[in-house]
């Protein structure tokens, strides 16, 4: 058995299924050719038949990423594989994803089958795929609760047909690692022809058990993972990229090799926070704001003693330099400039001058500037373009006195002042925005997420609006967390007033 574990990278498909976390074919450019810096072997890159939008990125990035394998999504359906090889047409190195449910709740209840027509379908959908491209791969989907021995004989079936990879995913999460890991040997001691392919796992964390299941499969013989960065994905999301190779670079009695370049893991995971404007969690393992952090003073002590008595990972490992260079309100266009490309933000896409006054402001507001901090300015210039822009906002509140906002907008050039009140500051901040765009608009979440701890903190502001049975949704960054709702609201609002 080869000790190659092939990385296939799902951000753009499944991890960009999240709601909110949408980008455009600019951005996912910047994300697949980050993905190529990392080393990942295989990018997802969407599901060409779901939209124009996926199409045009599967095109476009299969002309811009150099070695890895770009891979596209289809059902087993003959319309999707056709649709997807022709959005393939530029890729250096071409995969179809093709697949179909195999669970008896799937087969029943989603198509209204039986197991052997379900077979019949998956073989027939690979020999179309293998028509347009060598490289097909399978996902028999809910696999994790399909019984092993139906689940080998598809696996069978399709390897047969042609099928280069077998998906087995985990589709809902719910497969424990022990159980997991014994699907994945099953499948390796009783299908015949197994290692004329390769099989695959794909591992939901609706149980927080996506890491630990991909580890099993692993070990039991599977030797591609499909990760996400960050772990972003549907639902709770899937198996977190940076997990699995820091896994493997910390075990090394675990004899695997990846193209994996972890010194690459830190400015790509900022890099899909910033740009899919979702936070990462402070405790987040690898990558989080406190995955290296010691507050205890036991744990202190031992730490500058020696750092392996707290660490298994060196932070410099997974791309967090401890001695980068300190950002201040003295600091130089280039020593943002700097900061910036090594958080992956493409430096073309921003006006550096406008982020760098906007920089100073902040700094002088804030005493330290972290890498959140940096992201922040760059986000909340992407959101500047807007038609409607926040011109001032004035709020009164306090103890016994009912919140009051002046507010004034500015919607294409022109001025509207409006004054309201609220159950609190920031509600009567965004009744002043409701009552000057005049619209049905209902804030159905709002996510406070404060960047560093001290009273001069940025907060970041997530908020989803939902106006005529959709929802939208907004980003706003400030010192001041009332104006980041604010800005968040008019974000969001952004999205439908036209």
């Amino acid at each position: 058995m080869s000790n190659k574990l092939y990385f296939f990278d799902t951000t753009l498909r499944d991890g960009e299924q999240v709601p909110g976390c949408q980008l455009n074919t600019v951005e996912k450019i910047q994300v697949a050719k980050g993905l190529e810096e990392l080393g990942v072997d295989i990018i997802e890159a969407g599901f060409p038949i779901s939209s124009p939008g996926d199409y045009n990125s599967v095109v476009e990035i299969s002309k811009a990423v150099t070695w890895p394998t770009i891979c596209a999504l289809t059902r087993a359906v003959e319309k999707d594989i056709q649709v997807a090889a022709e959005a393939l047409r530029f890729a250096k190195h071409k995969r179809i994803h093709t697949g179909i449910g195999t669970s008896d709740s799937h087969i029943r209840y989603k198509f209204n089958s039986t197991r052997d027509e379900i077979i019949e379908r998956a073989v027939a959908a690979v020999k179309f795929a293998k028509k347009h491209v060598e490289d097909v791969e399978f996902y028999a989907e809910d696999a994790g609760r399909t019984d092993n021995e139906y689940l080998a004989r598809v696996v069978e079936a399709v390897i047969k047909a042609g099928a280069t990879v077998v998906n087995i995913p985990d589709t809902t999460g719910y497969c424990l690692p022990e159980e997991y890991g014994a699907k994945i040997k099953y499948l390796m001691e009783h299908v015949d022809g197994v290692h004329k392919a390769i099989l695959s796992t794909h591992c939901h964390n609706d149980l927080g058990m996506a890491t630990a299941n991909t580890m099993a499969g692993v070990l039991n013989g599977a030797r591609q993972v499909e990760v996400t960065i960050n772990g972003i994905g549907e639902r709770a999301g899937n198996t977190s990229l940076e997990e699995i190779a820091m896994i493997l670079k910390s075990h090394k009695e675990i004899p695997i090799t990846t193209n994996i370049n972890t010194r690459k893991i830190y400015g790509m995971s900022r890099m899909i926070s910033s740009l899919m404007n979702m936070p990462v969690q402070p405790n987040k393992a690898i990558v989080g704001r406190n995955a290296f952090a010691h507050s205890s003073g036991i744990h202190q002590d031992g730490v500058l003693k020696n750092r392996e008595s707290y660490e298994i990972i060196d932070p410099k490992d997974v791309g967090i330099d401890e001695n980068s260079i300190v950002l201040t309100a003295r600091s130089g266009r280039a020593a943002l400039k700097h900061r910036l490309e090594s958080l992956r933000v493409n430096i073309q896409k921003i006006d550096l001058d406008k982020t760098y006054e906007e920089f100073l402001k902040l700094a002088d507001r804030k005493k330290d500037i972290n890498d959140d901090d940096v992201l922040m300015l760059v986000g909340k210039e992407r959101n500047e373009g807007g038609r409607i822009k926040l011109d001032y906002l004035q709020v009164s509140s306090g103890v016994g006195i009912k919140p009051v906002a002046s507010i004034c907008l500015d919607i294409a050039g022109e001025k509207f002042e409006a004054a309201a009140s609220g159950n609190g500051p920031v509600d009567a901040a965004i009744n002043g925005v409701k009552k000057i765009i005049n619209r049905k608009m209902v804030v159905e979440e709002f996510l406070i997420q404060a960047i560093t701890r001290g009273s001069d903190d940025v907060g970041k502001v997530h908020m989803q609006v939902s106006y005529k049975d959709q929802n939208y949704y907004g980003f706003g960054a400030n010192t001041d967390i009332i104006a980041a709702s604010a800005e968040a609201f008019i974000d969001a609002v952004n999205k439908f007033v036209k």
